[in-house]
């Protein structure tokens, strides 16, 4: 029967949920939100993704962001100690050459083994990956779009730098941080940098020539001057 505290007892539709119904301003639908869970390691990604899927949340739609230090199958750039900067030349095309995996890497995030079925680990991306030849880094991402689970390390969501490149959005998503007294090492080595003092005075020698030549004097002489303090 109707109920007593509502408004069905009195036969009249029960209001909607505004967060639901109603649009934004730009006319765009209001979008359920992704869930970000942010671990130390990439070993830890592991462990969680297993865990999955022993719960009835096994076959919500996943990926797992990693570097290419996990995730490049290139028999090249993979055993380069600068993985990052050859994957980017290869894309750019700077030598007259591309990279086949990239460009296969929709075949791997369309197949039928990472749609939502049970959840996977980077093992299993990997694996498949190498069987496709399509590359399991960038279907990682192509994956995102769809994911309502997004598993990374702790600097993809911290770093502005790499979730601009990696073109994460956190406004109005759900954030879940694993081992969070992990967070305040992390925030600071996000917006630190190493430097060494052979590095401090090759800047400091090139300013030098810099000042002396006039060359935009009001820009460099505080930067000359922070190398000197520095040494």
């Amino acid at each position: 029967g109707p109920c007593t505290e509502c408004s069905c007892s009195f036969g009249k539709e029960p209001d909607k949920d505004p967060s639901h119904t109603k649009k934004k301003e730009n006319g765009d639908q209001l979008c359920v939100p992704k869930i970000f869970f942010g671990t130390r390691t990439h070993k830890q990604i592991t462990q969680i993704s297993r865990e999955l899927k022993r719960t009835a949340y096994s076959c919500a739609p996943m990926t797992i962001l990693s570097s290419r230090d996990y995730t490049c199958i290139h028999p090249v750039v993979s055993n380069s100690s600068n993985r990052n900067e050859m994957c980017v030349e290869l894309l750019e095309g700077k030598h007259g050459k591309s990279c086949s995996y990239y460009h296969g890497a929709h075949k791997l995030s369309e197949h039928h083994a990472l749609q939502p079925v049970q959840a996977w680990d980077i093992e299993d991306l990997v694996s498949l990956g190498r069987k496709l030849r399509a590359c399991p880094y960038f279907a990682a991402r192509e994956l995102m779009v769809g994911a309502d689970i997004v598993f990374c390390p702790y600097n993809y969501l911290l770093d502005p730098q790499i979730r601009d490149s990696m073109d994460i959005n956190l406004k109005d998503q759900v954030v879940i941080l694993d081992e969070a007294h992990n967070i305040e090492d992390c925030a600071r080595e996000c917006v630190s940098y190493g430097v060494t003092e052979s590095q401090l005075r090759a800047a400091r020698e090139e300013l030098d020539f810099m000042v002396s030549n006039n060359i935009r004097q009001q820009h460099h002489e505080p930067l000359r001057a922070v190398c000197c303090s520095l040494m």
